[in-house]
């Protein structure tokens, strides 16, 4: 190591920090919504585009897995999820040193998935509240964490496909 990488500032705190303001985030919009819309109802923002939906979602995205035992899947969710953390708490810590892009990705993703990880292991479910219609598609409902885990994902893809400096 050169003398010149100590005298740089760690990350690695104030990414593990945007993860938790995530977490919060997702928290606090969950709690929100099981407050003020029942399961099943909708308060319309935008009509025919946007509307705050309160699903209880005891599956995969876009329904996948429905047709198996709900507790398999439950338990396959919660398993991949911790493993999910895990790497990406492990990718973070090592690439975390220095303030990135990727890094910042790892951070959402990182809050994503304990926000989601959170509701599966305490209530067996995840809410989703964010229900969008473009034209005549229209998106599965989902929350913050998942905002966040597309967001982060879509910044690793740009990291991965933008040009590289020739140092």
């Amino acid at each position: 190591m050169s003398l010149i990488s100590h005298n740089k500032r760690d990350s690695r705190i104030p990414l593990l920090l945007l993860a938790a303001l995530v977490v919060v985030a997702d928290r606090c919009s969950k709690l929100w919504i099981v407050h003020h819309i029942n399961p099943g109802y909708a308060i319309t923002v935008i009509p025919g585009v946007f509307r705050l939906t309160h699903v209880l979602n005891t599956g995969a995205a876009f329904s996948l897995f429905d047709s198996f035992s709900p507790i398999v899947v439950r338990n396959s969710l919660v398993a991949f999820s911790i493993l999910a953390v895990i790497i990406v708490l492990g990718m973070l810590w090592r690439v975390g040193r220095e303030l990135s892009l990727t890094g910042i990705a790892l951070a959402l993703i990182l809050g994503g998935a304990v926000g989601n990880l959170y509701d599966r292991l305490r209530f067996s479910h995840v809410v989703d509240f964010l229900e969008v219609h473009i034209v005549h598609y229209h998106w599965p409902d989902f929350n913050v964490a998942d905002s966040c885990i597309v967001i982060g994902a879509c910044l690793l893809l740009i990291e991965i496909f933008r040009p590289q400096s020739q140092s």
